[in-house]
């Protein structure tokens, strides 16, 4: 409980150390201070969405972005009605994410919400990061090479996929469907709880799709197996279902003449908004990929210059920003300390002017996380937060 003067008997203020007490004065201080910030939080979004002209009259500037916030705001009162509302799912983006899949539809965006809420229940998502345990990655990426490396121009996470390097005899002797399936859900989950906001926070901007390169080279109808159409399908269909919207951009390369008589075939079956985001190109791609992703961020495979020798290849080093160990750790105050984690990470995101003050406010919290044994002076001192 936070500390009042007036609020307890003089026989309980006895029993406080001077340390409790000061400690309570803190964190009072801490809230206090917060809500000014988020006052001018406010604020400020009031000043982003209208300016006025020579007469005075209020003009709106995005059009969009007002819509957009509207239907955000009905579809989170329409979820709070229905109690489908977690405190960690408060979070501006990812309804917007749910609305956008549906075509903001509030009703189908709410069912759709509903039985993610019950996919995550059932499937262990929400605790998957801490107890679930990938011993055998290593010798999977022999067999199925994959994994985060870097990130494009626009600051968002880059995935790459060797998927003609299958091979799903040899992946089953090391893994089973079901772990792997696991593995990808903890992935999913690690970069909407720590990629995408420390994405978020090196690029100064809200961050929260990433970028995919799909390398087919030696895929071809022969390798599409039973095992690895159901891989694939059980896959589509969790990412589809549970984290939609997510995808920014996807370079398939190295497609060959079977795969491009495919993908002809079946892009006029897909949606529209998907499909835009697709590009596939033969074996000539190294100057699309350099435009979309600086040559230090793009594996020397793919015609960048990083190897990441050290680590023992590109897709094994798992490189990026959220490598940095400082903003990995604002990360995860902000999730551990506050219930509304994502709340906060859209302020701070959507007007960076005060992301820093926030921050300053909000490592204070440090001294009530006893989970990762930091404190505030420390911790702001080392990490030069102050």
């Amino acid at each position: 409980m936070l500390f009042s003067p007036g609020c307890g008997t003089d026989e309980r203020n006895k029993q406080k150390s001077d340390a409790e007490i000061s400690e309570g004065r803190t964190r009072f201080g801490i809230f206090r201070r917060a809500k000014n910030v988020s006052s001018k939080l406010r604020n400020s979004i009031r000043n982003k969405l209208r300016r006025r002209n020579d007469f005075g009259v209020s003009e709106i500037e995005d059009v969009s972005e007002i819509e957009e916030l509207k239907a955000v705001d009905a579809f989170r009162q329409a979820l709070i009605s229905d109690n489908l509302l977690p405190a960690r799912f408060d979070d501006h983006h990812i309804m917007l994410r749910f609305l956008k899949a549906r075509k903001f539809n509030i009703e189908k965006a709410k069912c759709m919400w509903a039985d993610m809420l019950q996919w995550r229940k059932d499937f262990g998502a929400d605790t998957i990061m801490e107890d679930f345990d990938f011993t055998e990655l290593k010798e999977v990426q022999e067999y199925y090479p994959q994994g985060y490396h870097g990130v494009d121009k626009d600051g968002r996470p880059v995935y790459i996929e060797r998927l003609g390097k299958i091979d799903i005899d040899k992946l089953m002797q090391v893994t089973t469907l079901d772990r792997f399936v696991k593995y990808q859900v903890q992935e999913f989950e690690k970069t909407l709880a720590v990629r995408f906001p420390i994405c978020s926070a090196a690029a100064n901007r809200h961050i929260d799709t990433s970028m995919t390169i799909l390398d087919v080279q030696g895929l071809g109808i022969m390798s599409l197996t039973g095992p690895v159409v159901e891989f694939i399908k059980v896959l589509q269909k969790i990412d589809n279902d549970n984290y939609p919207e997510t995808l920014g951009r996807m370079y398939i390369i190295n497609a060959g003449p079977a795969f491009q008589l495919i993908w002809t075939i079946v892009k006029p079956l897909l949606d529209p908004d998907t499909t835009s985001k697709i590009q596939v190109f033969g074996s000539n791609y190294q100057s699309e990929l350099l435009e979309a992703i600086d040559a230090s961020q793009l594996p020397g495979f793919l015609g960048g210059s990083c190897t990441c020798s050290n680590e023992g290849g590109c897709l094994k080093s798992d490189k990026g920003p959220w490598e940095d160990q400082n903003l990995l750790k604002v990360i995860k105050v902000l999730y551990v300390t506050s219930p509304h984690a994502g709340r906060v990470l859209w302020f701070c995101t959507a007007f960076s002017s005060w992301f820093f003050q926030v921050l300053r406010i909000l490592k204070l919290n440090l001294l009530y996380v006893d989970k990762f044994k930091w404190r505030s002076t420390h911790y702001a001192e080392s990490n030069h937060i102050i």
